[in-house]
């Protein structure tokens, strides 16, 4: 039973294989990736954090994710870099957040991840420069995202109050860079879908 507290606040960035924007954000799983099925790498930034009494701030993250089909109908396969930075205890912490183990927002990741692939621990970097977000996992996690631009200069291409678990307000953006190899997987997105999103996750409710 999922009872202790936790929190990350900071920010995260998705790329995927989907040729325009994730339909998966506005059909809430309810329509298929633009490719059939969704591969999918993302990157998180925790600004601050905590798991009861461990603390998680400043800690950087990398996920993977492949789904089948529609989002909604789970057999989710997924894997988890950790920051080299991070403790044993917030490893173990952030493995089970992002298993569901933890309960409140990632909860339904135990229902819908049918094959975890384990976690390593790497040198993660999350960084920003001017508008574009890079992210960088040595040999692993190469990508670079930029927001879309909006109508009004100088302000993004974004979609608000969205029912979407990840955010409420998703920022639509591409990979200008976007390569993935790790766990027998070998991707290149460079050109598809991003999405970069305010993260502000807690639970255990």
């Amino acid at each position: 039973m999922a009872d202790v507290e936790w929190a990350l606040k900071g920010e995260l960035v998705l790329s995927c294989n989907c040729t325009v924007f994730c339909p998966c954000v506005i059909s809430l799983g309810q329509h298929p990736p633009t490719e059939g099925y969704c591969q999918t790498w993302a990157g998180f930034r925790v600004d601050t954090g905590y798991y009861g009494d461990t603390d998680l701030s400043g800690l950087n993250l990398g996920l993977i994710m492949e789904i089948p089909g529609y989002m909604s109908r789970g057999n989710w396969t997924a894997g988890l870099f950790v920051d080299k930075r991070a403790s044993i205890y917030a490893t173990k912490a952030f493995t089970k957040i992002f298993t569901g183990k933890a309960g409140g927002t990632t909860s339904l990741l135990s229902i819908l991840v049918g094959n975890f692939l384990g976690v390593e621990q790497q040198p993660i970097s999350y960084e920003v420069e001017d508008n574009k977000r890079i992210v960088k996992i040595p040999k692993i996690i190469d990508g670079v995202v930029a927001p879309i631009p909006g109508k009004t200069h100088g302000e993004d291409t974004v979609i608000r109050n969205s029912e979407y678990w990840i955010a409420p307000e998703i920022i639509v953006a591409k990979s200008e860079r976007s390569k993935m190899r790790a766990f027998g997987r070998n991707w290149n997105f460079a050109g598809r879908s991003a999405e970069i999103c305010k993260l502000d996750w807690s639970g255990p409710t």
